[in-house]
């Protein structure tokens, strides 16, 4: 394993980092925006303008003129690295989903994000197996809604920075391995995905922090000890307070989110039969470098 400083037990190298990464992560939406003439042929400057936001705050914001199609940023994701999408059951033969309103008959009227409903902090792909987690994600408006649909973002490297500046056996507690499970998910008493155990944050084999976690009270199972309530309380409440770190954003048509599945959410929505909310989403098992 490399040296990495969300090691609990390397302090030399958590606090040289610290403020390298205090000192250089975003605290505006402004500060992650890149403007991209074209989506599926950017600039060396545009890319490595969103390079630099991803390497700084695990994130950045695209914005570009005109309809794209799922190729252009099939096109775009793989100029970041993302190549390995997760073709997860509502993406398409390619790959992407498509995240709008379903009709509540069909299947994906019983998942939240095919509804207009509000989304609690997550990470995308927390109920994926061990070796398909999602460690980069694209999110691209092609059409906004007529009201609502804001997402609050933030960087997961900052949320483990709090959290160990504020006992670091919290983060301890969420690095263990079956810290965190999401029972199967059952239909018709027949077993669709098993249940999932794993750690919230864990260490990849470059020394990367990743992270799963949703805030979702029902379909969750916490290890039942002392210590873990108190850190996923303690998470909960920094996820809902006003810390600078968390930041807003409604994205707009030809804007997009790229990062490495940072902590997000999604307010409630309003539609019309004339403009229905359309998000396409790319989930991939690499990192945006």
């Amino acid at each position: 394993m490399i040296e990495s400083p969300f090691d609990p037990d390397n302090e030399h190298a958590y606090r040289q980092w610290r403020k390298h990464k205090l000192a250089q992560a975003a605290t505006s939406v402004e500060q992650l925006l890149v403007e991209v003439k074209q989506l599926d042929r950017p600039t060396l400057a545009e890319v490595n303008a969103i390079k630099e936001r991803c390497l700084s705050s695990n994130m950045a914001i695209y914005a570009t003129a005109g309809e794209v199609d799922k190729q252009a940023l099939m096109t775009f994701a793989s100029r970041f690295g993302l190549d390995r999408l997760d073709h997860n059951e509502g993406a398409d033969d390619e790959g992407v989903t498509a995240l709008t309103v379903s009709a509540a008959e069909g299947w994906r009227g019983t998942y939240i994000p095919y509804t207009n409903r509000a989304i609690h902090w997550h990470t995308d792909g927390y109920y994926n197996t061990a070796d398909r987690q999602v460690r980069g994600l694209m999110l691209h408006c092609q059409r906004a809604a007529i009201d609502g649909g804001e997402n609050a973002l933030m960087d997961h490297e900052l949320a483990w920075l709090l959290l160990r500046d504020l006992n670091p056996e919290y983060v301890r507690a969420l690095m263990r391995p079956g810290v965190m499970t999401i029972p199967a998910n059952e239909v018709d008493d027949q077993v669709v995905r098993p249940a999932r155990s794993g750690p919230v944050f864990s260490i990849d084999g470059h020394g990367h922090l990743h992270m799963r976690f949703t805030a979702r009270r029902r379909h969750v199972q916490w290890l039942d000890d002392a210590l873990t309530r108190e850190a996923v309380a303690a998470l909960l409440e920094l996820l809902n307070s006003d810390a600078a770190w968390i930041m807003r954003a409604t994205l707009q048509p030809g804007q997009g989110l790229i990062c490495n599945n940072v902590l997000h959410d999604r307010a409630a929505f309003s539609d019309s039969p004339q403009q229905r909310r359309l998000l396409y989403r790319l989930r991939f098992y690499d990192r945006a470098h």
